[in-house]
């Protein structure tokens, strides 16, 4: 989300980029279409009609695409003013003219009373010569110049739109495309700047009469609506089988029946190509999953309300906000037991990703079908399909028909996902509704930057002045598609934003094709940033803090300074440095990439670390696993293809597998998410670490001095899991105790380096910390020792959230001249 700056009003500094505060000829205005009317007498008996001042006043943030204009033309007229109003590379930009009560009034009034879908971050207003003007007119948009608008993320429909979809007296009714300024399509049709309908996907279609009747009228609530259409002129939907022969009948009719059939269904949306089958269906549920290559990870649903989405979750009113907000994004809910969704849904998952629907042919379907999986259409580790043609090809073996239409998507974007912790957002994946709404910057950057974000979960960063433009989710970056859509979307966000970078940051890891990328990048200056650092960063940028602050990343990958696998880190940290001041200790990693998906080897490299050779007999996951046993544990004694890691992740692994949740995963953090389903989550005992001397720390402790770092015993934790589960303690309880044991060790080792630095706030990131379980015990067992505790809410603490701390690090480190310009 957007944070507001502080409104400021009176005279300000001249327009960036050149343009001075001297207005167009009112000729020029005249002869490009501007609307125009008589403006309202002044309505105060306080002043004279020719006591009357002008402004240049200038309006940055999400304001174009929003209704904003019509909204400062009808406020202009309703205060008696004259001048005019229109967009340009900017923002929008208005001249003026009236009593200085009511222009004070009137700039107040543009950022408080501002359209649903409006973002104010600014208005600045510089005194002119008046000029006597008699109307208030809307000037068509001006293109030229360096662009500094924003644009608005896609929004679901509003109330008005639904309303006319289900009225049978309405020219739009059932219409799967109607919007209006306050709804619709926005960042995934937007193809350049200004936000007008030549540079947007809805450029092939010319509005019919009663189309540009409402577009062309300031009081209709589609004036400069951009994709406005209607069925005469706008889009049109069609049901294809598989080789893309049009299917008879209604479309929306038969995608219904094929639902109801259990059918598995292409639908095109917003950002791209879903998936769909019936919730309640365990065969079509069973087929998709089976057809997409997903083995086990959950599918989403969109149910139709939320009513229906209470028969499946239990929701709380937060929970319910997010649901019902205008971005729409999928929310991870608590499961009923008696939801009424096929197993095959999300298998041995107590939670439910849920959505509710956020475009007209969604309200249109569900409206007939009660819940329905919703998933990217794609096959596993693929980004979402989005080009018809692609759609087609990619998806044959997997879908039955597919629904889509003409209106061309620009830019393929994944929903998003997202989380309640205490009564705020926690983002697990940033993408449609939120992206391209900028994150603001502390402090301004002195040079426009990229951040090439992390290999997994790979977001990109473009950034200028103080805005930070993170990227909509681009996902793992293991494939051509992937890398494609990466450098696609950076040339995209690039244009749109007018940014062209001189500062590019990327991560430490040389393999990482982020990485290779960045360093394949020509003229510009490169910072390589520690993964984890960069995880820090992002949580304090996201709270518009600099630091320093202690630290902790707990994640499963990250290339360490010394050259090993990072991943349980405690840093004093701010925006250009850090030092490494205590890690979990480090334990081999079997099998290197092959232990990330077989928790078990983890087990055993624990076990092995725990009790040497000869670890407790009875242990299940040494039983299942006893062919291999002797292979992994020569790797672990001699250092063969088992790096060192002191991952948190791994750690959390190691303890599933040796409790029996799994011993192999089917997609990234199975295993540590199983376990935190487990955990009863009514316990509050947890199991101990004794913490080692602290003699390495001196009383006072620099970002970069060079004690070494703590290393901390987690062993510890595991030998208690094992003496439970031997004793014949049941799996909930010793899971919950774990939880609590971690959280512990977490706030007892920050109020050790409290004492050693003096620094009293925690910045907590790294994808661990998405299990709300150790993120709760976390945050009491801090704040009851006295600590102030930083989280996320607007980028993700995953590796969504990398990109965001390389761009906070990258311009502290330029405001400092630290860039480097060597290459390699």
């Amino acid at each position: 989300m957007v944070p507001h700056r502080p409104v400021r009003f009176g005279t300000g500094p001249d327009p960036p980029h050149g343009t001075e505060a001297a207005e167009p000829a009112p000729e020029r205005v005249r002869t490009r279409g501007a609307v125009r009317v008589a403006a309202h007498p002044p309505d105060t008996q306080t002043e004279r009609v020719d006591d009357r001042v002008r402004e240049h006043i200038r309006v940055a943030g999400v304001v174009q695409g929003v209704g904003f204009r019509p909204f400062v033309y009808t406020l202009a007229c309703e205060l008696g003013l004259t001048g005019f109003v229109g967009n340009d590379v900017h923002g929008v930009f208005v001249f003026a003219e009236g009593p200085p009560s009511l222009l004070s009034r009137f700039r107040t009034a543009l950022s408080e009373q501002a359209p649903p879908l409006a973002v104010v971050d600014e208005v600045t207003a510089t005194a002119i010569e008046p000029r006597g003007d008699e109307t208030f007119e809307i000037a068509i948009s001006e293109p030229s110049g360096q662009r500094a608008t924003l644009i608005s993320a896609d929004s679901t429909t509003c109330v008005d739109c639904l309303a006319e979809l289900g009225d049978p007296g309405d020219r739009r009714y059932r219409y799967p495309f109607l919007n209006c300024t306050n709804c619709g399509p926005r960042f995934t049709i937007v193809t350049d700047v200004p936000y007008d309908r030549p540079l947007t996907t809805m450029a092939p279609f010319e509005m019919c009469a009663e189309c540009a009747a409402e577009y062309h009228d300031p009081t209709n609530r589609r004036f400069h609506a951009q994709p406005v259409c209607c069925p005469a002129c706008g889009p049109e939907l069609r049901l294809t089988d598989s080789t893309g022969t049009v299917l008879p009948g209604d479309p929306l009719d038969r995608t219904v029946a094929a639902l109801r059939d259990g059918e598995i269904v292409a639908l095109k949306g917003l950002g791209g190509y879903h998936l769909a089958v019936d919730a309640a269906n365990p065969d079509a549920a069973a087929t998709l999953r089976k057809r997409k290559h997903r083995e086990e990870k959950p599918f989403a649903l969109m149910a139709p309300d939320v009513a229906w989405a209470r028969a499946l979750c239990e929701i709380d009113e937060h929970e319910r906000e997010l649901l019902e907000s205008r971005r729409r994004p999928i929310v991870l809910l608590d499961r009923r037991p008696d939801a009424a969704v096929a197993e095959a849904v999300a298998p041995g998952n107590r939670q439910l990703g849920v959505m509710l629907p956020y475009t007209p042919l969604h309200h249109l379907l569900l409206a007939g079908t009660g819940p329905i999986v919703l998933t990217s259409a794609n096959l596993s580790d693929e980004p979402i399909a989005y080009r018809d043609t692609e759609a087609r090809e990619r998806l044959a073996e997997i879908a039955d028909v597919f629904l889509g239409h003409d209106r061309g998507i620009h830019m393929r974007t994944d929903d998003s996902v997202v989380r309640s912790f205490e009564g705020r957002e926690l983002p697990v994946r940033r993408s449609r509704g939120l992206v391209p709404e900028p994150v603001r910057l502390r402090r301004e950057l002195p040079r426009p930057v990229l951040a090439c974000g992390a290999e997994l979960k790979n977001t990109f960063c473009v950034a200028k002045g103080s805005n930070a433009f993170v990227s909509h989710h681009i996902g793992d970056l293991e494939n051509y598609e992937t890398l494609r859509s990466f450098t696609e979307g950076i040339e995209h966000f690039e244009r749109l934003f007018d940014i062209t970078p001189e500062v590019v940051a990327h991560d430490l890891h040389p393999e990482y094709l982020s990485t290779k990328y960045a360093v394949e990048r020509a003229d510009v200056e490169l910072v390589g940033v520690q993964h984890h650092h960069a995880h820090i960063a992002s949580c304090l940028a996201d709270n518009g803090e600099s630091g320093p602050v202690l630290g902790v990343a707990f994640d499963g990958l990250g290339f360490g300074t010394d050259g090993t696998i990072w991943g349980g880190e405690f840093l004093l940290a701010d925006l250009a440095d850090f030092r490494r001041l205590a890690h979990l200790e480090r334990i081999p990693m079997p099998g290197g990439d092959r232990a990330v998906k077989q928790p078990w080897r983890m087990a055993v490299s624990q076990l092995l670390s725990c009790y040497g050779t000869e670890p407790p007999g009875g242990l299940g996951v040494l039983r299942r696993n006893e062919p291999q046993l002797s292979a992994i544990t020569r790797m672990c004694e001699g250092g063969v293809n088992a790096p060192p890691t002191s991952s948190a992740g791994r750690l959390f692994d190691a303890v599933a597998a040796i409790l029996g949740v799994r011993d192999a995963v089917s997609y990234e953090g199975q295993a540590a998410i199983e376990l935190e389903q487990l955990a009863d989550r009514e316990e509050r005992n947890h199991y101990s670490v004794a913490l080692p001397d602290s003699g390495a720390l001196p009383d006072s402790v620099s970002i970069d001095a060079g004690s070494p770092p703590l290393s901390v015993p987690a062993g510890q934790l595991v030998r208690a899991v094992v003496d439970e589960l031997l004793a014949g303690q049941r799996g909930e309880l010793i899971a919950a105790r774990f939880h609590n044991g971690v959280a512990e060790l977490i706030a007892r080792l920050c109020e050790r380096l409290r004492d050693a630095t003096g620094v009293g706030e925690v910045a907590l990131s790294g994808g661990v910390f998405q299990n709300t379980l150790l993120l709760r015990r976390t945050v009491d067992a801090l704040r009851r020792r006295g600590f102030r505790v930083l989280l996320h809410s607007s980028v993700p603490p995953n590796d969504g959230g990398i990109s965001l701390g390389q761009v906070a690090i990258a311009g502290e480190r330029d405001r400092r001249g630290e860039c480097s310009p060597e290459r390699g």
